[in-house]
């Protein structure tokens, strides 16, 4: 499906000499207009597009915060407050950062839940679910470094909790540990790790993002009944069909966000984060945002040995087992259901 004849003709002499030297025109027609698409795709599939737009809406904002954020242990805390409070526009552009946070989880959910529901991880596209599983990890590590960097109650102690998972790993788990802290404890020389990393990480996104939609294209894209498009008759153009129509979701998927940025920017926080870090002071309750739940839910369960394992590297093996599986999951399912598997045309 994915391969078809360019229909692109330069209009002149300027776009000619630039197709013969470098076709960015001729790839973004072939590539984000032309492209061919399944008649029948739902707004599940309009998803994609909304994570695109998540994605540049996280790095614009977060590159505006970096200028104003300053990464030490005694001027983190006032320097996000100096952000909410003195900075123009300040305010919503950390709301829509911290929200937007939440809103990218919600949507990748949704994501992952059409591949799983509609089996858009089975052949051919075992690389492009891969890559996808990838994408969701590199996520997690940059929400949790992002969390930490507002350094309140939570984030200290969420920074604490989360990072000793790796102390019971045997033999390498204390240098990892180590190396991850840059001490032997959460201070300074974490938060400007975390910092770092969570400045570069959404650039490695989007680089592995290009190789996703890459990945995509090159099989085509899935659609509810499973069925292989063999022509071009149960196609249709992605620009203006599906533009039209992803731009229509992107639309009502943003109003909800911006009810939350403009009207509960902090309705998805925790309280104790409002707090300044205090090593001396426990948290009544230590919990990650609420996208983090489930896999702390798998770390928190095991809470007894399994033969001669202890229940911290029970949990910690289960832990990273819920995520690992989703990169063997094209092999595990062989079953020849009727999704994905149907060799008839639309």
């Amino acid at each position: 499906m994915a391969s078809h004849e360019s229909s692109y003709t330069p209009g002149s002499a300027v776009e000619k000499w630039i197709d013969e030297r470098l076709p960015i025109i001729r790839w973004s027609k072939e590539h984000l207009m032309d492209y061919p698409t399944p008649k029948n795709l739902n707004y599940f599939w309009t998803f994609g597009g909304i994570l695109a737009i998540m994605l540049v809406v996280q790095i614009v904002t977060g590159i505006v915060l970096a200028m104003h954020y300053t990464p030490h242990v005694d001027l983190a805390f006032n320097s996000v407050e100096h952000i909410r409070r003195d900075v123009n526009g300040g305010r919503i552009i950390q709301a829509v950062h911290a929200v937007g946070a939440s809103m990218f989880f919600a949507a990748v959910y949704i994501h992952i839940f059409r591949g799983l529901y509609f089996g858009s991880y089975k052949a051919p596209r075992e690389i492009l679910w891969i890559l996808g599983v990838v994408i969701f990890v590199l996520m997690m590590a940059t929400a949790f470094m992002g969390y930490v960097l507002p350094w309140g109650q939570m984030s200290f102690w969420a920074a604490q909790v989360i990072t000793n998972i790796f102390a019971a790993i045997p033999v390498v788990g204390d240098p990892i540990l180590q190396l991850l802290r840059g001490g032997f404890t959460v201070d300074n020389a974490t938060l400007n790790r975390f910092f770092s990393l969570h400045y570069l990480l959404p650039f490695v996104i989007a680089a592995v993002v290009a190789l996703h939609i890459w990945a995509l294209h090159i099989p085509g894209n899935n659609n509810p009944v499973g069925v292989d498009v063999k022509s071009s008759r149960d196609t249709l153009p992605f620009h203006p069909y599906y533009t039209m129509k992803d731009l229509f979701g992107i639309i009502v998927f943003f109003i909800p966000f911006a009810w939350f940025v403009f009207f509960a920017p902090d309705l998805l926080g925790h309280a104790d984060n409002y707090i300044m870090a205090n090593s001396q002071v426990t948290p009544a309750h230590i919990v990650p945002e609420w996208y983090f739940l489930p896999f702390y839910a798998v770390l928190r369960a095991i809470d007894f040995n399994i033969l001669f394992i202890d229940s911290k590297l029970g949990g910690v093996i289960f832990f990273g087992g819920s995520i690992l599986i989703l990169f063997f999951l094209p092999w595990l399912d062989n079953v020849q259901g009727a999704v994905g598997h149907v060799p008839s045309d639309l």
